[in-house]
């Protein structure tokens, strides 16, 4: 252990394990509630108790063991004391059956955080419920986090989520580790929390920090995972490409001063050649199927970007043409903002903003910072400055990432 660490520097493991560990510590802890609200519970009182004890005994060279350890010992107290086995329900049963030999110990799955999220995509529970849970209670992400990637409110938000636990309780929903074959019954929903994971880890909705590195990370490792259980799926053939394709940016998206960094103006002889590779690989085996998933039209997409030579050579007609497809597979207003900036260097910004302002009634971007950051820029490009500061106005208004504020702030300046 490290010798007495200051307030700041416990506050900082505590926060690195939560993000780390977050996944490991519940799953061990349900085992032993076999109730998501109480092991939830147990989990954040241990860290609560790190951030005391770790000052006095130092940040223990393993945080995680720490942390599940406190966490299992509360809810066996819990349990002791108050019966919750009695009373409730076990969220997540594993059946008591000989272990088979060729298994490797979990049911197939090579990873605790991976069996948790098939595990929480019931099939009995509705696809927005899975997703939400999945990532608030299994990801760690904050109930923000969640209505973010849902683009609704926070209240909204807690709200489902409040009423999806209900419904497990009414009903009566025994959550059982499904078997390997049960899998692509419940991938589709796997499949959309993985995305979303890397979504918010891609660009984090708020906070000092562009990227969570963690989470991207964590999203892509689960995404291999599932392409080693399921190599023939289409589906996660073309997620997989779309994480890679997308994070082989990383290191270009910001400047060395930490400014946001477009697409024209990064460094492409830094972007990472060999996820472009695998992605471009795996772009090409998703789109055999018929039809194509979202995932790999996604994925397509990304490769036109990742295969232009220099920005001036991206094909903007061919990915106004992909989105058009995306929007007869996977009808969503987020895809259709992206086709008209498509359309913007494709036809031009007047055709652009044609198209964005299509779109100005849509409920579901009416608190979408992206919706009117883009109205802006191509208010810029045609001159019409007052429009544009205004509009430069409203989506700072709606962005709580402080590296894209910076960069909205920025442009508005050079409006003056």
């Amino acid at each position: 252990m490290t010798a007495d660490p200051d307030a700041d520097a416990v506050a900082a493991a505590v926060a690195d394990a939560h993000r780390r560990e977050w996944a490991f510590v519940l799953a061990a802890t349900v085992r032993v509630t076999r109730d998501l609200d109480v092991a939830e519970e147990c989990v954040q009182e241990a860290f609560a108790a790190a951030l005391t004890e770790w000052r006095t005994a130092g940040v223990p060279a393993r945080p995680g063991a720490w942390l599940t350890t406190v966490a299992r010992r509360r809810a066996l107290n819990v349990l002791r004391h108050s019966g919750v086995e009695r009373r409730h329900l076990p969220l997540l049963v594993e059946e008591e059956v000989a272990p088979d030999p060729r298994d490797d110990g979990a049911h197939g799955y090579p990873d605790d955080r991976l069996r948790l999220v098939v595990t929480c995509c019931h099939p009995a529970l509705d696809r927005p419920a899975q997703v939400a849970l999945t990532l608030r209670l299994l990801c760690g992400l904050t109930t923000a986090e969640v209505a973010r990637a849902f683009l609704v409110s926070e209240p909204t938000m807690a709200a489902r989520l409040t009423r999806a636990k209900k419904k497990i309780a009414v009903a009566r929903i025994p959550y059982r580790v499904p078997p390997p074959a049960e899998l692509p019954a419940r991938v589709d929903a796997v499949l959309a929390v993985v995305h979303l994971l890397f979504t918010t880890g891609h660009t984090v909705p708020a906070g000092e920090e562009l990227v969570r590195r963690d989470l991207v990370e964590r999203a892509l490792q689960l995404c291999r995972m599932l392409r080693g259980l399921l190599p023939g799926d289409p589906a996660v053939a073309g997620l997989l490409a779309l994480l890679l394709l997308t994070d082989a940016r990383r290191d270009t998206r910001t400047a060395d001063d930490g400014r946001l960094l477009l697409l024209e103006e990064q460094d492409r002889a830094r972007w990472d050649g060999a996820a472009i590779a695998e992605g471009v690989a795996l772009v090409r085996e998703a789109l055999r199927a018929r039809p194509p998933s979202r995932y790999a039209l996604q994925a397509a997409i990304a490769a036109v970007h990742a295969e232009a030579p220099t920005w001036a050579d991206t094909d903007w007609r061919e990915i106004v043409a992909l989105y058009g497809v995306l929007t007869s597979v996977w009808p969503s207003p987020v895809v259709a903002l992206n086709r008209a900036v498509a359309v913007g260097f494709a036809s031009g910004p007047a055709a652009g903003l044609a198209a964005l302002d299509a779109l100005a009634a849509e409920p579901q971007l009416a608190g979408y910072g992206y919706l009117p950051a883009a109205r802006a820029d191509l208010l810029r490009r045609l001159g019409r400055v007052a429009e544009a500061r205004e509009a430069y106005g409203e989506a700072l208004l709606l962005t709580g990432n402080a590296v894209e504020r910076d960069f909205l702030a920025r442009r508005l300046a050079e409006l003056d």
